[in-house]
């Protein structure tokens, strides 16, 4: 009965974090019946009901919010230590979790993580392309990349890139029909390709620096997306400004496809990091994937 508790736990743990029997369903790569069985069980066991069910969200009961702060605690520990243990055979055997905006995924973490998988064909890694500023802690994520200045001070840090520097661009053939802007008023009138955010719904506005100023310039245009490889997209084909970091448009700022404006009102943001809760350090799955993405100086 106890090892069916503890299994049956997890299972409404997953469900209670992701506030979804559809999302928890597909971690788990479970079926979300099966996952709705599991939970009634469970409650019947216990005795109590542990989430409050809805047509449009799941959310924990008094009850459930109990066990998710007192029990939960305790199985990652446990988790931890059975990690701990399979570090010391011969291989690295485990999942490392990573949460990442889009194009660093692409462009920086795929292509340092991809050399290790031949050699540890034991290690497992999961990517998850994310906008919003995810708690990996809750939602049991071994890695989180952020810029340097948005990394808890409780969390352990490790550069990933240089300090980002940011571009407003656009097509040589949109500037056929559009003077290029010079100036924040002049900005404004352009068509600006915007970004929705996904943590709060609203539109990203772009954080440019003038004079020692910072300056918040809340844009418009005819196009929003909620991912920066679409924005750049629509950059390349003429339909009208973006603010995207270097890694996105040097190589098209070198080829001419994209042209830069407005370079002195553009800041350099702190530099991506990789960060994860200490308690983790001990890994080695995790020391394998962070000391493989680590920023190198040339």
């Amino acid at each position: 009965m106890a090892r069916d508790n503890i299994n049956d736990i997890l299972v409404f743990l997953a469900v209670a974090r992701e506030r979804s029997f559809t999302r928890a369903a597909a971690r788990l790569g479970m079926t979300q019946s099966a996952l709705s069985h599991i939970v009634r069980s469970l409650e019947q066991r216990l005795g109590v009901r542990l989430l409050t069910r809805t047509t449009r969200s799941v959310s924990p009961t008094e009850a459930g919010e109990r066990l998710i702060q007192n029990v939960a605690p305790k199985l990652e520990e446990i988790e931890a230590e059975i990690a701990d243990i399979s570090d010391l055979g011969d291989k690295p055997v485990g999942t490392v979790r990573i949460t990442a905006i889009d194009h660093v995924i692409e462009r920086i973490l795929w292509p340092r993580i991809a050399p290790l998988l031949p050699q540890y064909p034991d290690l497992h890694v999961e990517f998850s392309a994310d906008y919003r500023i995810v708690d990996i802690a809750a939602e049991r994520f071994d890695i989180g990349v952020r810029h340097g200045d948005q990394v808890d001070k409780d969390m352990v840090a490790v550069r990933l890139t240089p300090d980002v520097r940011m571009h407003i661009v656009g097509a040589p053939a949109y500037f056929e029909r559009r003077p290029k802007p010079t100036s924040l008023p002049e900005l404004m009138k352009h068509n600006c390709i915007a970004l929705r955010l996904s943590s709060s719904g609203g539109i990203y506005a772009w954080e440019l620096q003038h004079e020692g100023e910072a300056i918040d310039a809340r844009v418009r245009g005819q196009l929003v997306f909620n991912e920066a490889a679409h924005q750049l997209a629509a950059a390349l084909a003429g339909a009208g400004l973006a603010f995207l970091p270097d890694e996105l448009v040097a190589e098209h700022l070198r080829s001419g496809r994209l042209v830069s404006v407005m370079d002195d009102w553009c800041p350099r943001f702190p530099g991506l990091h990789a960060f994860y809760p200490s308690r983790r350090h001990s890994s080695r799955p995790l020391a394998l994937v962070i000391e493989a993405i680590r920023h190198r100086t040339p």
